[in-house]
């Protein structure tokens, strides 16, 4: 017997098992009025939409880490309650998803998250040349609460 992913212990992984499973009845041509393909799509977009949420959330935590690691400025608070708040998103979503971990793209999403950093940091002299070109960030580090990078200037908190 096929184990199928459970709605409540992983939601993505749920959406893409109903998808398939939605298109293996309509290859059986079962004589309902059922828009099988449509309805396949419609389930696996939701589950689309949950990994677009992760990585949305994770290139605002990418995009204010650099922030805080290369402005030479103050104040700094509303970056961190940005950190904090797209944190919990992450953390809260691949909870109720966890085989998004292994879907997301974190250079993809960095390279916005560097481009957005370098725009507000551009008043302080930072371009973006002057950030790392690669990700410098592991998922588990951008998950991490308690992490937050050292600032280049000695700028605390």
């Amino acid at each position: 017997m096929d184990r199928h992913p459970a709605y409540d212990d992983d939601f993505y992984a749920w959406t893409q098992d109903q998808a398939r499973l939605l298109r293996e009845a309509a290859a059986e041509r079962t004589n309902t009025p059922i828009d099988w393909e449509n309805l396949a799509e419609e389930v696996e977009g939701v589950g689309r939409s949950e990994l677009s949420a992760v990585e949305s959330a994770l290139m605002r935590v990418m995009e204010h880490l650099l922030k805080l690691e290369f402005s030479p400025a103050d104040p700094r608070a509303g970056w961190k309650a940005s950190v904090i708040e797209h944190r919990a998103r992450a953390v809260k979503d691949l909870k109720a998803s966890p085989s998004l971990r292994n879907r997301i793209d974190l250079e993809g999403e960095y390279r916005t998250a560097r481009e957005l950093a370098a725009l507000g940091l551009a008043r302080d002299g930072v371009r973006v040349e002057d950030l790392p070109e690669d990700c410098p960030y592991v998922l588990d580090r951008l998950l991490d609460r308690a992490w937050w990078p050292a600032n280049r200037h000695g700028l605390e908190g």
